[in-house]
């Protein structure tokens, strides 16, 4: 309690906000249940329900022929996993510990450890859930054939990424309005399940509809995803570099803001939640 800390190295620095942010995303994993195992587990099958769920539906509806030719649960899968990985990471951002917060009187513990824990630890989370589920459905049913691999983890990471700037712009407002911030991040996440284009190839849309869908980053991330997943699929309508771009301004104005907002904080913010 009355150790005097010195100054510290570049790479001790380094160590401590590494060991931060692991004990930080054990902490997060474990939320959802004692188990980090049952977490992964729960969530893999919060996927796999929204899986068949789309796959019934589109069944029923006899729109499997509109799809991309080739492994259509593959088609769903490659939707489903970049929505839920931009959803998720959004949320986990939005919900991570504030300046306001118990955890920040613990030092070195800051806003910026909790809230890359908060999106490491749910990158963590979708990544082992997306392989578990392609790996049984690769050995139960059919030999999964990806014509790009690293292209379509590269789109991803992207949807992972733009989920973490959307969520830091919420994040860095959360504390001035929460209300209107919780019905936010509802109304997008609710949003993106039809404006993300999971169910339906961009380029099948006509152009007034294209309009309709093509400010979204999740949007362009998916497409661009499809490309490198099926060999017959090429994007003509969506772009890499839009995303990538988007997340990136999204993240310098998530960062200002939380800045201003935590140099501002104060300890009756809590009550207002």
């Amino acid at each position: 309690m009355f150790e005097q800390s010195g100054p510290r190295t570049t790479l001790q620095s380094a160590i401590t906000i590494a060991e931060l942010v692991y004990h930080s995303i054990v902490r997060m994993v474990r939320k959802t249940h004692g188990n980090a195992v049952m977490s992964i587990l729960l969530n893999m099958m919060q996927a796999a329900i929204f899986v068949l769920a789309f796959f019934f539906m589109f069944s029923l509806l006899g729109l499997k022929g509109a799809a991309i030719r080739g492994d259509f649960l593959l088609y769903i899968m490659s939707g489903i996993f970049l929505f839920m990985t931009h959803t998720k990471t959004m949320g986990a951002v939005v919900g991570s510990e504030g300046p306001s917060s118990p955890m920040m009187k613990h030092a070195p513990m800051n806003t910026a450890i909790a809230i890359l824990a908060a999106a490491l630890g749910t990158l963590y989370i979708q990544m082992l859930s997306l392989l578990g589920i392609l790996f049984i459905y690769h050995v139960a049913f059919t030999p999964v054939v990806i014509e790009d691999p690293m292209g379509a983890l590269a789109m991803l990471m992207l949807a992972w990424f733009t989920g973490m700037g959307v969520g830091l712009i919420f994040l860095a407002i959360k504390p001035w309005f929460p209300t209107f911030v919780s019905v936010l991040n509802t109304v997008y996440a609710r949003a993106n399940m039809i404006a993300s284009g999971k169910m339906f190839a961009a380029n099948t849309l006509p152009s007034f509809m294209l309009a309709m869908f093509d400010w979204n980053p999740l949007f362009h991330a998916i497409d661009q995803a499809r490309g490198y997943t099926f060999i017959n699929y090429v994007p003509r309508n969506t772009s890499v570099m839009y995303p990538l771009i988007v997340g990136l301004v999204l993240l310098m104005i998530g960062l200002m803001g939380e800045f201003y907002t935590r140099r501002q904080a104060s300890l009756s913010w809590s009550s207002r939640r």
